[in-house]
């Protein structure tokens, strides 16, 4: 039986990686995966998109990726977790890295963590921001 996520549509900043999304984000983890390899952080550096070429990605996945844009990674299947071995090839950290899905930079964003994290006024839901 499948679970019903379709109930966390309405948070805001929120992806469920879903069975779905990780059928749909197989080949871009796989790719993060093989970061963990120094020869292929090099491979990967000395020639982007041919390494990128190599693996079986779509080419919005592919371009998320030459455009460091993580948060279009995860809505196409990247797993945070996988996502985490590009952000370390870059020599970025989990905050510098996470802060980029954000609409704060990095000091905003680790003062933010610091302080015990985002405020849920207002982060609730979707429809309260009129967004929905």
């Amino acid at each position: 039986m499948k679970p019903n996520f379709e109930q966390y549509d309405d948070i805001p900043g929120t992806t469920i990686f879903t069975m779905d999304l990780a059928r749909q984000g197989f080949h871009l983890n796989q790719f993060c995966m093989s970061l963990r390899s120094a020869a292929n952080r090099e491979r990967f550096k000395a020639d982007e998109r041919a390494y990128l070429d190599e693996w079986e990605m779509k080419e919005d996945q592919k371009q998320a990726v030459l455009d460091r844009d993580f948060q279009r990674m995860l809505d196409l299947g990247g797993n945070v977790y996988f996502l985490s071995k590009i952000f370390a090839s870059d020599g970025l950290s989990y905050v510098q890295a996470v802060s980029t899905m954000t609409d704060m930079n990095v000091e905003q964003y680790q003062a933010m963590m610091l302080a015990g994290g985002r405020s849920p006024d207002g982060w609730r839901s979707k429809k309260e921001r009129g967004e929905a």
